[in-house]
């Protein structure tokens, strides 16, 4: 079986304090080329403003605390930050306003770099992104839409204090993933890994089902307090996550055990694991009336749906080599999918699964993301180091703007219309598509 990679290096596994250390020295050597003239970063996080710089401040990280009730208070877009907003850079916008998303361009505003190692990248409807660092930093960064640090939310917990047995003191654990209610209120992170007692052998990218890898958890997080309110226990090296439209259903892959859990949100359990057919699941997305979900099998060329009521997955599309993320249209006719190692972008019919229009994009695209207006994708080029710009009504690359080393994820922040990208070597960008280009 051929091995896929999802950004992660797959060394022989060994002693876990001895990997967990390899993992950072190399996430340290990544990020030291990317930042380059920039220099070692700072203790906590700094923030740089477009290629010249802006106002650079230091932060120290706040510890998430179990909370035994979940916080009802929506996120406070105004809250005191514990760094500043930088000065965007140019400082003037450029260009007219566009009226959609199909005639604007991308210009590059904010660099955000310090604490962070961002494995995935995700906006809030109300004006809050979180970055998950993974093993490398064990926290979850939380952002203003402006680029002001919020928080720091530290990923050790005391899995005791949340019903959950085996596990005596305080683990760790990896943020890969995350995915927002529907007010924004809470954000649900997936764990690539746990690090504690009664956990391992650690998950590695190369895996197989059954094979002894540890299982994993979810945390729920408060985007009032910025505290983990909730833990659950999921499969091993948990990946993507989504929240049905209902709010009432998470949804987690798990990249080693080749299924999918299903979390009731009100009696907080995973009450399913479905086999999925496939190896690698990676991306999802659920349709408008809560009922099916789309699974791309990033270990094959597939996309299966399972049906959330009778649990059933059935094949769906071929589409190329290697889906990995998937996004909906937001009147739900279309669905479009990166094809990993065929290095395309596909847009599909959501009713048939038919594949209407697929178009190369850069090396190894991984995550994906809509303008809320629909009109345009965004993806992120891996090996090539770039975003490409794609016109949804005909697929078409529009705008292809190049970013630090290995941008693995994007999100679009819609109070802002801006796109935020994730590069792995330890940096945000933050890009304006508000304004035509400038002629």
């Amino acid at each position: 079986m051929a091995a896929y990679h999802d950004g992660v290096s797959a060394p022989a596994p060994t002693r876990k304090a001895r990997l967990e250390a390899k993992y950072v020295r190399r996430r340290i050597v990544a990020g030291t080329l990317a930042v380059g003239l920039l220099g070692a970063a700072s203790f906590g996080v700094s923030q740089l403003a477009g290629l010249l710089g802006g106002d650079r401040a230091e932060a120290a990280s706040t510890s998430a605390k179990p909370a035994a009730a979940s916080h009802t208070t929506a996120p406070d877009p105004h809250a005191a930050p514990l760094v500043k907003a930088p000065r965007p850079s140019p400082a003037t916008p450029q260009g007219a306003l566009g009226s959609n998303s199909g005639e604007t361009a991308l210009v590059r505003t904010m660099r955000l770099t310090g604490d962070l190692t961002p494995k995935s990248v995700v906006a809030s409807p109300k004006g809050v992104v979180v970055a998950q660092n993974m093993m490398y930093r064990h926290t979850v960064s939380a952002f203003r839409a402006d680029g002001a640090l919020l928080a720091t939310i530290d990923d050790a917990v005391d899995l005791g204090s949340f019903g959950i047995k085996g596990h005596p003191g305080t683990t760790k654990g990896a943020p890969v993933e995350a995915a927002f209610t529907a007010d924004g209120r809470h954000a649900w992170v997936s764990n690539y890994s746990m690090f504690g007692s009664g956990y391992g052998p650690e998950g590695l990218d190369s895996c197989t089902a059954g094979d002894g890898t540890s299982t994993s958890t979810v945390y729920r997080i408060d985007t009032g307090t910025f505290a983990i309110d909730r833990v659950v226990e999921v499969g091993a090296v948990p990946k993507y996550v989504a929240v049905t439209p209902d709010d009432r259903t998470v949804l987690v892959t798990n990249w080693c055990s080749w299924d999918l859990s299903v979390i009731d949100v009100a009696s907080n359990r995973q009450v399913a694991r479905i086999p999925l057919g496939g190896h690698y699941p990676r991306g999802i997305v659920v349709s408008p009336d809560s009922r099916t979900a789309y699974i791309a099998l990033m270990g094959s060329d597939r996309i299966v749906t399972v049906d959330l009521r009778t649990r059933q997955v059935r094949p769906y599309a071929t589409t190329g080599d290697g889906p990995r993320h998937l996004v909906l249209s937001p009147d739900a006719r279309y669905l479009y999918v990166t094809n990993n190692g065929a290095g395309t972008v596909s847009k599909l019919d959501r009713a048939t699964g038919r594949v209407l229009a697929t178009t190369r994009v850069g090396q190894q695209p991984r995550s994906l993301a809509i303008a809320r207006d629909g009109q345009a994708l965004y993806s992120v080029n891996y090996e090539s180091s770039s975003v490409s710009k794609l016109r949804t009504s005909d697929l078409k690359v529009v705008q292809t703007v190049p970013t630090d080393q290995h941008p693995i994820g994007i999100t679009y922040e819609p109070t802002r219309k801006a796109v935020w990208v994730a590069c792995y070597g330890g940096s945000i960008l933050v890009f304006d598509d508000s304004r035509r280009p400038v002629t």
